[in-house]
C-alpha cells in the first residue's frame, strides 16, 4: 500500500472511531527552518562541499553540537566567520523552547517544548538503575486514534523533522550536564507513531547512534509501533541492533480494533506474521507492550488467550498499568489483577515483566501534559 492510500485509510479509521465526519481540507504547512541536528555527518559533509567548504569541518561541527553542546553558531570558534554565517543563514540551532518542566519525586522529569511554529510536544527523562532514559516524541499529535491514549486527542498536526527529535535528547542532556550525568538510553514511545514518520525517525537513529554524535548504542535504543505492517517489514530489512516493541494491548482482533482503530487497517494475523518475519530476519526478540485496563483486557482468561496467541514467537511481554487520562474512560487495573495476569503468562512459559510506574505525581500519561496546557492544539 503506498503512503497516500495509507494516509487516507488511517484518517478514515480515526474519524470513524471518533464518530466525526471525515474532513479532507488540508491546511497549509508551516515553513520551518531546517535544524542543524537533522543532518547526518555524511549529509553535513556533502553540504559543506556544495557550499565551498572543507568536508572535514563536519567533524568539528559535530563536536560543537554533541560534545560541547553550544547554544549559538558563534561559539564554534575554530570555524571561519564566513562558515558560521552560512550555518546561521541555512540552519536553526534551537528549534525547541521549554514551556513547562515538571519534576516527580521519583526523579522523572517531563518537558513540554514549543516548536518553531508554536506547536508543542512532550519529552520525558526517566531515571533507572541502569542509566538515564529519554522518551522522545516523533509527531505533533497522532492520527492512529488509540482510544485509551491522550496523544491522539486533536489528531495529527504534523510530523517532526529529524532535528526536532534529536534536539529533544540534546535539551535533556544539557539538563543532565549540570549534574555530571548523561543520557544512556532512548525510547521512541512519546507522542506520535514513529513508523508514520519513518524517514525522520531513521535519520534520528543514525545521528544519535553515531560515535561523533550522541554515541548512544543501538542496543540502548527502543522503537515502538502500533502496528504499521509494511513498515515493520522495512524496519526488519534494516537489520539494526535496535530494540523493537509492538503495542498489542489485546489478544484477539475484535478486542484490539476496539482499542486501536489501526487494527482495522492491519489485522492481528497480518501483524503477527510481520513480527515473525522481523524475529527471523534479525534474530532479535520483539517486546509486546500490553496496557492493562480494568474490565477490558486484564482477566486471567484474557492472559491465557494472549499466551496462546504469541506462543512460539521470540518475544517478551511488558505489562503496563495505564495512567488515568481524564478525557478517556478506562480505569487502571488493580494490583491483584496485574499480578494474576503476570502469573498466568509465566505459567504458560511467556517471558513477562511489569513496567515500573514513574512520574505518578505529575502528568505522567503520554500526551497528558500537552492536553492540559495546550487546549487549542487538541480541539
Amino acid at each position: 500500500m503506498d503512503q497516500n492510500k495509507f494516509n487516507e485509510r488511517i484518517q478514515d479509521l480515526v474519524q470513524e472511531a471518533e464518530q466525526k465526519p471525515v474532513r479532507r481540507v488540508k491546511k497549509e504547512k508551516p515553513q520551518l527552518k531546517e535544524s542543524i541536528y537533522s543532518l547526518r555527518i555524511d549529509e553535513l559533509q556533502d553540504w559543506l562541499k556544495e557550499n565551498g567548504e572543507k568536508p572535514f569541518r563536519a567533524g568539528q561541527i559535530y563536536e560543537w553540537l554533541y560534545d560541547k553542546r553550544v547554544k549559538t553558531f558563534d561559539e564554534m570558534s575554530n570555524l571561519s566567520k564566513s562558515l558560521r554565517e552560512k550555518l546561521k543563514e541555512n540552519f536553526a540551532l534551537t528549534t525547541l523552547s521549554t514551556i513547562i518542566k515538571q519534576e516527580s519525586k521519583d526523579g522523572t522529569i517531563k518537558f513540554l517544548f514549543q516548536l518553531q511554529d508554536g506547536y508543542s510536544i512532550e519529552t520525558v527523562l526517566m531515571r533507572h538503575d541502569y542509566g538515564n532514559s529519554v522518551c522522545v516524541t516523533t509527531q505533533v499529535g497522532c492520527r492512529i486514534g488509540c482510544t485509551f491514549c491522550a496523544s491522539t486527542l486533536g489528531g495529527l498536526k504534523r510530523h517532526l523533522l529529524a532535528g526536532e527529535i534529536v534536539e529533544q535528547v540534546v535539551k535533556v542532556q544539557k539538563e543532565l550536564d549540570e549534574a555530571g550525568e548523561r543520557v544512556s538510553h532512548i525510547v521512541i514511545m512519546g507522542i506520535g507513531e514513529p513508523f508514520d514518520n519513518y524517514d525522520a525517525m531513521m535519520n534520528f537513529l543514525k545521528v544519535i547512534n553515531n560515535d561523533k554524535g550522541l554515541n548512544i548504542g543501538a542496543r540502548h535504543i527502543t522503537v515502538s509501533t502500533s502496528g504499521i505492517v509494511p513498515k515493520i517489514y522495512k524496519f526488519a530489512d534494516e537489520e539494526l541492533q535496535i530494540n523493537f516493541a509492538v503495542s498489542l494491548h489485546a489478544p484477539n482482533q475484535e478486542a484490539r480494533q476496539k482499542l486501536m482503530p489501526i487494527a482495522r487497517a492491519y489485522k492481528l494475523d497480518e501483524l503477527l506474521e510481520a513480527v515473525r518475519y522481523y524475529t527471523k530476519k534479525t534474530g532479535r526478540r520483539v517486546s509486546f507492550e500490553y496496557g492493562l485496563m480494568s474490565g477490558e483486557n486484564d482477566s486471567v482468561e484474557v492472559a491465557e488467550e494472549l499466551a496462546d496467541l504469541i506462543k512460539g514467537i521470540k518475544c517478551h511481554v511488558n505489562l503496563i498499568p495505564i495512567n488515568y487520562v481524564p478525557e478517556r474512560d478506562y480505569v487502571r487495573t488493580s494490583r491483584s489483577s496485574i499480578f494474576a495476569f503476570e502469573k498466568t503468562l509465566k505459567k504458560r512459559g511467556i517471558n513477562v515483566t511489569i513496567r515500573r510506574e514513574q512520574g505518578a505525581d505529575i502528568a505522567a500519561a503520554c500526551g497528558q501534559l500537552r492536553a492540559q496546557e495546550r487546549q487549542d492544539e487538541i480541539k
